[in-house]
């Protein structure tokens, strides 16, 4: 397997810390995610540095260890690796969408008199709290990253 580049590894990283923030209990420290990583994998220890490499996109993990990393944050594995949206399972009953599905509209340049309104609140809003729609909002859209219909 050829060496992962520059943008491989940030690209992980910030695919990692989505998962991770999405989790039951959230992770954001290299230590908490050593730790909990560590209780899932059968091999070697990872260390904190390697998590903190991790989480820092200067390294990725081996694909054994994305694996584990999948199923301890319960995203698909192809899409932590490759960023590649994937079907979610039938039984799932999920209606999940590509980003590229999610923006075909504004694409067109339909933009509604709903999201025009929308729009104009926000921009009514506080800095901070228009901080907090753009987490929330990052936050729904992950999951339309993970997936395709």
């Amino acid at each position: 397997m050829a060496a992962a580049t520059r943008v491989e590894k940030e690209a992980f990283s910030e695919r990692l810390k989505t998962a991770l923030a999405r989790g039951r209990k959230p992770i954001h420290a290299p230590t908490a995610l050593a730790n909990a990583f560590n209780l899932k994998w059968h091999g070697p220890s990872v260390t904190v540095q390697a998590a903190q490499k991790w989480l820092a996109g200067t390294a990725m993990p081996a694909p054994d260890k994305i694996e584990v990393l999948a199923k301890m944050t319960g995203v698909p594995l192809q899409w932590l690796r490759y960023g590649i949206p994937v079907q979610r399972a039938a039984a799932d009953g999920g209606t999940g969408e590509t980003r590229a599905g999610a923006y075909a509209e504004l694409d067109k340049g339909a933009v509604t008199a709903e999201e025009l309104r929308l729009l104009a609140r926000l921009r009514g809003m506080t800095e901070s709290r228009r901080e907090l729609v753009r987490k929330l909002v990052g936050e729904l859209a992950a999951d339309t990253e993970m997936w395709v219909k």
